[in-house]
């Protein structure tokens, strides 16, 4: 680094050609995956319910975390020390819920009545025949997704300029290029396949930086003393309030209202494969955690005060510790590690946006009852998908302080919203169409509200209150409104599936 905290020296030749080489493999996978996605719908946008134990794993875990793990959590923790691990918690503690209960229950749920998307389970679940169940989840879901995607280019363009020199502007767009490249080509295999190796590319940089960072300073007692010196809240894993570390543990509430992370539930091969994929991803999130705070506290003793990073950035941390400590090469892969979190994001997201604009309301709502061609549904979804870059870099060009006003919402937002509308869809018979669409509404508002009035957000995160208020709109009108008349059948189908999952367990 040639004037420490004013500005980086640009990855060299060998940080660029490890760059590139990635960037070449993540390519080459969507070419290999092409055949397979584009057998059909279900191929293109669920796997074809084939996807192995393992690859379902990762790609739930990655697809979830964005550049927020590796920029946002490292900068958390170098602000406020190790209390920033009440902001990992909370998504690790869910997920694993997730994969246990709420996965198992939504995959076998989907195979039986066919859904390939988040809406799907909703028009099925809740019989809704006039679609506009189906055509509100849809839109929300475009519009929170289209924001997210284009969040992740500029992402992907300020990355490009800060390791390579290159623009901005063109920064964004080679992401754009990148990021449309596989997933118009692979689908969903594809995505699920360079999440695996994104999130193998994630876990080496960040565990291998930490721990190189601490050995170059003498060991991690001497980091520790030094962190003590600096501030005693640099070692206490709770020097912060008790709303802070509820608004922190909130977090992990958003997860099961994301589709780009739920669709994964539903493309495993066999719903009991869950189960493994539980173990192998919460390990994967515990360490990607751990490395990243540990990434923030190392990063305190190199860099003592905010001024000396990067335009005064904590989240400039990442890239700046990476080119000190790592060999060129080295760079190269942390610097692809940084783009792997962001493309592992913006591919599924661009995924389920286009899944609902395909799935949800062509075929399922202005197409209703009709007989469509399986191959020219996948054209028409390689083109939605084209069109939604497009749309998502012209949000980026034009609004960009728009767009991550949006994003703001896009996490709390669909978490508030979807999160306790199908937890209680999945697990309570009496849920209702009606309480769905009042949670829909609560959820979406309490959090636009809260997030809005200064003396509310200072207290918790507007995630919390929303989700809350969400249930307790959904159980509520659901409990003054008639439940679908089909409903017996759907609880009847998971106590059959569960009863031969316990006769399969004995005979095993």
């Amino acid at each position: 680094m040639e004037k420490m905290g004013s500005a980086y020296i640009h990855g060299d030749a060998y940080s660029l050609g490890a760059f590139i080489a990635y960037l070449v493999l993540v390519s080459l996978i969507g070419v290999f995956s092409s055949r397979f996605s584009s057998a059909g719908i279900r191929e293109f946008f669920v796997g074809g319910r084939k996807m192995n134990r393992f690859v379902v794993a990762l790609s739930a875990v990655v697809s979830g975390r964005s550049a927020w793990l590796l920029l946002g959590v490292t900068g958390m923790a170098y602000k406020i020390g190790p209390s920033a691990v009440w902001a990992v918690i909370g998504y690790i503690v869910v997920e694993l819920f997730l994969f246990l209960f709420y996965g198992r229950r939504l995959r076998h749920f989907s195979e039986q009545f066919d859904c390939i998307t988040l809406p799907d389970f909703f028009a099925d679940r809740f019989e809704d025949r006039s679609g506009i169940l189906r055509l509100t989840l849809a839109l929300i879901m475009v519009v929170f997704m289209v924001s997210y995607v284009s969040a992740q280019f500029v992402g992907g363009g300020k990355a490009f300029a800060a390791s390579f020199g290159i623009e901005t502007d063109y920064g964004i767009l080679l992401t754009a290029g990148i990021v449309l490249l596989y997933t118009i080509l692979g689908g969903f295999l594809a995505v699920s396949l360079t999440d695996m190796l994104q999130a193998i590319l994630m876990i080496l940089v960040l565990v291998l930086l930490p721990a190189l960072a601490i050995l170059h300073k003498g060991g991690l007692s001497v980091v520790l003393a030094q962190l003590q010196a600096l501030d005693p809240k640099f070692v206490d894993p709770f020097a912060l309030s008790v709303g802070a570390a509820i608004g922190f543990l909130g977090i992990g509430l958003g997860s099961p209202g994301n589709p780009h992370i739920i669709v994964r539930y539903m493309s495993i091969k066999e719903a009991e494969q869950l189960r493994y994929s539980a173990v192998v991803g919460t390990i994967w999130n515990v360490v990607m955690a751990w490395g990243a705070i540990f990434i923030g506290l190392v990063g305190r003793t190199y860099f003592t005060r905010p001024e000396m990073l990067p335009n005064h950035d904590t989240e400039n941390l990442f890239p700046v510790l990476a080119q000190l400590h790592l060999h060129p090469i080295l760079f190269g892969v942390a610097i692809a590690a940084v783009f792997a979190a962001i493309m592992s994001t913006a591919d599924s997201q661009l995924l389920v946006a286009a899944s609902s604009l395909v799935r949800d309301i062509y075929e399922k709502f202005i197409k209703k009852g009709q007989r469509l061609n399986k191959k020219q549904l996948v054209i028409y979804s390689r083109l939605t998908i084209f069109l939604l870059v497009i749309a998502a870099l012209g949000l980026g060009y034009l609004a960009r302080d728009l767009v991550f006003w949006l994003v703001l919402f896009a996490w709390a937002g669909l978490g508030a919203s979807l999160g306790p509308t199908s937890i209680l869809a999945l697990f309570w018979k009496r849920t209702t169409r009606a309480g769905v669409m009042a949670g829909l509404l609560t959820g979406t508002l309490t959090t636009i509200i809260w997030y809005n009035i200064p003396a509310l957000k200072s207290m918790i995160y507007e995630l919390v209150p929303a989700f809350v208020l969400s249930a307790l709109a959904t159980v509520i009108v659901s409990l003054l409104t008639r439940p679908p008349a089909q409903v017996d059948d759907y609880f009847k189908s998971m106590r059959v599936a569960n009863t031969a999952r316990k006769h399969k367990d004995t005979q095993d």
